[in-house]
């Protein structure tokens, strides 16, 4: 049962960091008087998480996110039997966010749901600023190991209690701040599945990378913290 709690607390959370985060791209970011831009877009996600952390963190580490999961593996955090299921309520629980999502936009008249990207992320012809796939690679990768750096040093025992949500919040932010006009921002496998989902195409076709790039950061940053975290 406890486990169980755990799975339901990560599927809700992440849920709310689509629905937060993905939501505010679709919905409200593109209105030329009350639109809330890039800037509030990265706000948005970081403050997803940071909500999310006070209010599941103590129930199932509030993870919402496949390369997070693997990172605190590979950190010697979460032990092996937690990680599939983890990330499967990850991915259930983005694509419920992203199914609110699409609910709410195609209820507005003129909305295209294949037309306007739905937030999906992209590299090329589908990066919002034309960057290359070796540029997405690149940031993906390197983001999502500083995101883990963050979390995991936040979260250590030896760190100040009680601070870790506002941290990781804010690091998420920056992180969408650098990287929205590369790739949209993934850092988050099950974030960038949910939106692909529901655009298909060109999205499914280049999914892959926020799949490889994040799990390789974020396994990076927890070999890199076990080490630099070490006592002796």
């Amino acid at each position: 049962m406890r486990m169980i709690r755990k799975l339901s607390a990560e599927l809700l959370g992440t849920a709310w960091l689509v629905l937060g985060g993905c939501g505010s791209a679709v919905l409200a970011a593109g209105f030329p008087e009350l639109g809330i831009g890039f800037v509030g877009v990265a706000l948005a996600f970081g403050l997803t998480v940071l909500t999310m952390a006070f209010a599941i963190g103590h129930i199932s580490g509030c993870h919402l996110n496949p390369a997070v999961t693997l990172g605190l593996w590979s950190a010697g955090r979460v032990p092996a039997q937690e990680v599939l299921p983890y990330i499967a309520a990850q991915v259930v629980g983005a694509t419920l966010g992203a199914l609110v999502i699409a609910a709410i936009a195609t209820g507005k008249a003129d909305f295209n749901l294949f037309e306007s990207g739905f937030a999906a992320n992209g590299y090329g012809e589908h990066s919002p600023g034309g960057y290359s796939l070796q540029a997405a690679l690149v940031c993906e990768v390197v983001l999502t190991f500083f995101f883990l750096m963050i979390i995991l040093g936040a979260t250590d025992e030896r760190a100040p209690a009680g601070l870790a949500p506002i941290a990781i919040g804010l690091g998420l932010t920056l992180i969408h701040l650098i990287s929205i006009p590369v790739t949209n921002t993934s850092v988050n496998p099950a974030r960038s599945t949910s939106q692909a989902i529901f655009v298909g195409g060109w999205a499914m076709q280049q999914l892959w990378l926020f799949w490889v790039a994040p799990i390789v950061g974020g396994i990076l940053a927890g070999i890199v913290h076990r080490w630099l975290s070490a006592r002796s």
